[in-house]
């Protein structure tokens, strides 16, 4: 195995804060949907809308799960640099492989967000078909 050192942790960083930029977006975008269409729900209850609003808690959810992974593999990735710095180079490997698996699980919940996004975009244009 090649030797693990500083530099191999530190290059996710910038791949990893550029993700946390987008999943914080996506987070904030989110919040100011939800407001909005409650306060649609409670001018005209609506299906549609509560249909809406179900799915955004999902996708909310799954963003805190993104997040947190996310957040977890950075962690992660720190502390396997401290490692490799206090020279417990076998150690500092396998936690660079959890942080590796915690990115890699980050990622996947991304993909089931995305899923879900497009089944409530599919919601919104089952309505606009049927009026």
């Amino acid at each position: 195995m090649e030797e693990l050192n500083l530099a191999t942790p530190a290059l996710l960083f910038s791949a990893i804060s550029l993700i946390m930029l987008a999943y914080t977006n996506r987070f904030l975008s989110y919040a100011q949907l939800i407001r909005t269409l409650k306060e649609q729900y409670m001018k005209q209850h609506s299906d549609v809308t509560a249909a809406q609003i179900s799915n955004l808690r999902k996708r909310l959810y799954l963003t805190r799960s993104m997040q947190i992974t996310g957040i977890s593999s950075l962690l992660l990735c720190v502390v396997s640099m401290f490692l490799i710095y206090v020279g417990m180079h076998l150690l500092s490997i396998y936690v660079f492989g959890m942080a590796l698996l915690l990115l890699i699980i980050s990622l996947g919940l991304s993909v089931w967000e995305i899923h879900i996004s497009v089944q409530a975009l599919d919601i919104h244009l089952k309505d606009m078909e049927n009026s």
